[in-house]
């Protein structure tokens, strides 16, 4: 084959270049677009959105009256009903070549508001620019009725509660983006009023309806009842107080009562209440329909709801709610009568000790970031979607703050096209709020996030992978620092990071205490454990890493001021150290140099040499008990090597404890427990006796080999032990499989449900 020339075959590349970059300037750049709205009253304000939108983003200000610009224009128009667009649907199509016109079809206010957000998550848009990279024809319209989420200016929220009109506008306009169509609000659960409000929570009530009329996106109100309701004073004050409060209201769609949370009141009660309370409900807002939930109820108490609505079918209900502690979703679908929908309330923001837990956490992640953590969890979460969804007619999320926002993204647009892969969903997400010029790179830089929290965090060695990936991209994108969805990311970067490295700093010098404690080094119990401390105690005189320490107190300030995320108790008024107060644990110890410092203390008030050398041991060999002896920390995802789980149940693999305000002193080991399969081992000494060891809290009924056994030693107080001899004949194949039979309490609540946190298989003196 002969050669071109490299002269002619350089001037092909240019002239070829030169052409394709004529061909995107003529048909993509809008920079001096119109906007025109066929029907000002119906489409002003998507348009005043979209124009506001991308002069947000590029600096660019795209006109709104006048004939199209010279490159291009977008125009909203109303469908007609051969476009079948339902409503809420929306159509995009493009005309022109050099001057592209954008039209917008749809048949409502928020339907046009959505063709907006798509505008937004597939134009490129950059400083001093706005391209159409190819020609937009959609037809849109969304799969499940009700996508929404729970904004509850209240004082438990870690941010909701400090913002003001405008960032509640700002907001809901961008959940809309991505086809979010409801907010839900807790307008009644309490008093409570934090430093940090700007205004009161009656003005910020109506508010918010007004904010959501304005989009046209429905606006629920969560409305418990903390008193007796066959007390007649305080149930009439409360429909009053309902009944006059929704009267002010520019828009409530839709009024949810949580039977049992707070109130556990039972369902003979809450019926009859809620037909009271629609009668004057429909005075005000005929439309709005009440919604019951069926969180904690079960057996007879479910069986009561069903049997009332079908001999009742009231008019005034809306629907049934299920989530945390409800009946099962198919089975509610199931028993209830089609005229009425079914709502999920999915719990999208915590991430321990919740309805839908971290399924494979290191405890260090549960120490530290805590149950309400920035946690983007995407593919998670579409798992949880893709579960729950079908059985239902959509879902209103349960939220406490901004730290879940990408799971709210990623919830809202599987609720409009549950077809979309996670990360098509963070591409458009990043997109949208950051910029089309990395968005590959923030998406898997997001999910690579989601992947540190995938396991033992001393063995995972993406987390320093994925800190680099965000170092470069914070680098490259100096114009994001005051962007309040960014520093979240990079928070949760370098806390995973700062955290990793603790980790391994800090086991090991528990590893080379323990080590000192050893009566071979000749040193006394008094002179060990003085040696012990000191090497602990570096966690406070040799701090690790501080320059990822320092980065990240940082943001936490600049997260603060510019949403008002809480993260700590003192320094930003955040209500609970359990809510989201991630720096105020940012330190806590990953060994156990709290439970040590007080079993040493113990160690020395004992009475006899003999006694302090024998603790001394056995605070040693804790989690080392000897060759041919074994040891399982129950629900540690990086130290429990012969614990079997089942991985397809959807719970976690440990339930992680929240013991004296989050600052627990007691062993690691006894603030994560599990409920395993089995424990598994191999390798035994025929000719050895063994015995199993559990610690926990209640009772215990494990088998060896299916043979059940006998007890020793049964303690079943917090933190106390059980020991079970294994029969000599079952060690015959040098191998014991232990299971265990169930001991779940009906109807007690799961924190006083039994639990197992630590599994030793001690080997005795062979018996030869």
């Amino acid at each position: 084959m002969t050669e071109m020339p490299v002269r002619p075959l350089l001037m092909i590349v240019v002239l070829c270049a030169m052409c394709a970059a004529a061909t995107a300037r003529a048909a993509s750049d809008l920079c001096t677009a119109s906007v025109v709205a066929e029907d000002p009253d119906a489409y002003a304000i998507p348009a005043r959105v979209l124009v506001e939108e991308i002069a947000r983003r590029t600096g660019i200000a795209w006109k709104t009256d006048g004939p199209a610009g010279k490159n291009g224009a977008v125009q909203f128009r109303t469908a007609t009903a051969d476009d079948d667009l339902g409503s809420e649907g929306f159509r995009i199509s493009t005309d022109g070549d050099k001057t592209p016109q954008l039209v917008v079809s749809s048949t409502s206010r928020r339907g046009a508001l959505f063709a907006v957000g798509y505008l937004l998550r597939h134009l490129e848009c950059s400083r001093g620019s706005v391209r159409l990279t190819e020609p937009i024809n959609v037809s849109r319209r969304p799969q499940y009725a009700i996508r929404g989420h729970q904004l509850g200016y209240r004082a438990k929220a870690n941010s909701y509660d400090a913002w003001d009109p405008a960032t509640y506008d700002q907001y809901i306009r961008e959940l809309a983006f991505f086809g979010t169509n409801s907010v839900e609000n807790i307008p009644f659960q309490d008093d409570s009023f934090t430093p940090v409000m700007p205004i009161s929570r009656p003005e910020m009530n109506r508010e918010m309806s007004a904010i959501c009329d304005k989009y046209d996106i429905d606006y629920w109100i969560w409305t418990p009842a903390d008193f007796d309701l066959t007390n007649p004073e305080p149930r009439a004050a409360c429909i009053e107080l309902r009944s006059g409060s929704s009267r002010d209201l520019p828009r409530p769609d839709a009024s949810l009562f949580p039977a049992r949370a707070p109130g556990h009141h039972p369902p003979r009660d809450v019926l009859p209440f809620l037909a009271d309370l629609s009668v004057l409900l429909a005075e005000h807002h005929p439309d709005a329909g009440i919604w019951m939930s069926l969180q904690g109820f079960e057996g007879d108490k479910t069986d009561y709801v069903f049997e009332w609505l079908d001999e009742h079918q009231p008019a005034w209900l809306g629907g049934l709610v299920g989530g945390p502690s409800s009946p099962p979703l198919p089975e509610l679908r199931a028993r209830l009568n089609r005229r009425y929908q079914l709502r999920d309330y999915p719990d999208i923001t915590h991430v321990v000790r919740c309805q839908h837990p971290e399924r494979n956490l290191d405890q260090v992640i549960a120490l530290t970031a805590g149950r309400e953590p920035i946690n983007p969890r995407p593919l998670f979460n579409a798992d949880v979607f893709a579960e729950t969804a079908p059985h239902t007619d959509g879902f209103t999320s349960y939220s406490d703050g901004c730290h879940d926002d990408v799971n709210k993204a990623l919830w809202s647009t599987l609720g409009w096209d549950p077809r979309q892969e996670p990360r098509s969903i963070l591409v458009e997400y990043a997109r949208c709020f950051f910029g089309a010029s990395d968005a590959d790179a923030i998406a898997d830089g997001i999910l690579a996030l989601e992947q540190n929290w995938n396991g033992s965090l001393r063995d995972n060695d993406g987390i320093n992978a994925t800190l680099k990936h965000w170092q470069k991209l914070e680098a490259d994108h100096l114009e994001l620092a005051g962007n309040w969805r960014w520093q979240m990311l990079l928070i949760r970067a370098y806390y995973d990071a700062y955290q990793r490295e603790r980790l391994i700093a800090e086991t090991e010098w528990e590893r080379e205490a323990n080590r000192l404690l050893d009566p071979h080094t000749g040193r006394l119990p008094t002179d060990a454990i003085a040696a012990a401390l000191s090497v602990l105690r570096q966690a406070e005189t040799h701090p690790v890493r501080p320059d990822l320490r320092d980065r990240l107190i940082d943001l936490f300030d600049e997260v603060f001021e510019s949403i008002k995320f809480q993260s700590s108790v003192e320094k930003y008024h955040a209500i609970h150290p359990q809510r989201a107060c991630m720096l105020d644990f940012m330190d806590y110890p990953l060994n156990n140099r709290f439970w040590l410092e007080d079993e040493f203390h113990k160690v020395l008030t004992l009475p006899t040499l003999e006694m302090r050398q024998q603790r001394v041991t056995e605070l040693r060999t804790w989690e080392q008990p000897g060759e041919g002896s074994f040891y399982d920390d129950i629900g540690h995802v990086g130290r429990s090597p012969h614990t079997i789980y089942d991985t397809g149940s959807g719970r976690g693999i440990g339930s992680y404890w929240w013991v004296d305000t989050g600052m627990s002193r007691r062993r690691l080991s006894w603030l994560v427990t599990g409920s395993p399969v089995a424990l598994e081992y191999d390798q035994l000494d025929p000719d050895s006796s063994y015995t199993l060891r559990f610690s926990g809290y209640g009772d215990l009924k494990p088998r060896a080999d299916g043979e059940a056994l006998t007890p020793t030693l049964y303690e079943t107080d917090e933190n106390t032990f059980k020991e079970f001899p294994v029969p000599q004949e079952l060690l015959a194949d040098g191998e014991l499989r232990v299971t265990f039979d169930s001991v779940y309490l009906e109807g007690v609540n799961w924190r006083r449900q039994p639990r197992l946190a630590e599994a030793w298989l001690l080997r005795q003196p062979s018996a030869k």
